[in-house]
């Protein structure tokens, strides 16, 4: 899973950064402590980025930047439509057992149209609510009691899900989470948020691309 969970990643931060170096996208990825909850190792962002390249989902830019040799990448349209397919899996898939493809999309978010989310986000409410009738309905007694405790604890857990994704969907649905690219956030990143640098070499990458 962590592979497939490090490739969405990586074409989503080339997604949101683009052109944006390997670099750049290690330490936004990082700050996000994605070794914690992705299960990415940091090692293998590199690793991934070329072979995002090779299959043909990534555009590989060499540049010259101030007499610094500097590779940038951009996503091609299947890398589009691989990110999307990916988001759009992991939104659905409910698994509660293991949520870490569903918080790498939904971190993502912006990437994809509201209508689109909340399709995908009330899809997963539906198997989530199965789910939660599902371990409700245990017999009691088939199971040690150990056993049977764990069991409740996943119970709690996908009952709380249920909860906050109900709230998202509404919050997506109304516009009070204003998430899509272009909108109005009302949030302003730090000051010391490598954003703000990010931002600036994308402008110097689009201009030493002719763009």
């Amino acid at each position: 899973m962590a592979a497939h969970e490090t490739r969405m990643l990586l074409l989503g931060a080339v997604a949101m950064f683009e052109p944006v170096n390997g670099y750049q996208i290690r330490r936004e990825l990082l700050s996000w402590q994605v070794d914690r909850w992705a299960h990415t190792n940091p090692g293998s962002i590199y690793h991934g980025l070329t072979s995002l390249t090779n299959l043909g989902h990534l555009v590989r830019h060499d540049l010259v930047d101030g007499g610094r040799e500097v590779a940038v990448y951009e996503l091609t349209e299947s890398g589009r439509a691989e990110l999307d397919r990916l988001m759009i899996e992991a939104l659905e898939t409910v698994d509660v057992f293991e949520r870490s493809a569903f918080h790498v999309a939904f971190s993502m978010l912006p990437l994809l149209d509201r209508d689109r989310v909340v399709r995908s986000l009330t899809r997963r409410r539906v198997e989530l609510e199965r789910t939660v009738k599902e371990l409700a309905d245990q017999e009691p007694g088939a199971a040690p009691p150990h056993a049977t405790r764990s069991m409740l604890l996943w119970l709690d857990l996908a009952v709380a899900e249920l909860a906050w994704l109900r709230e998202t969907i509404e919050e997506v649905r109304s516009g009070r989470l204003a998430f899509e690219l272009g909108e109005e956030w009302g949030w302003t990143p730090p000051p010391d948020d490598p954003g703000w640098q990010m931002n600036t070499d994308r402008e110097k990458y689009r201009a030493l691309l002719g763009r």
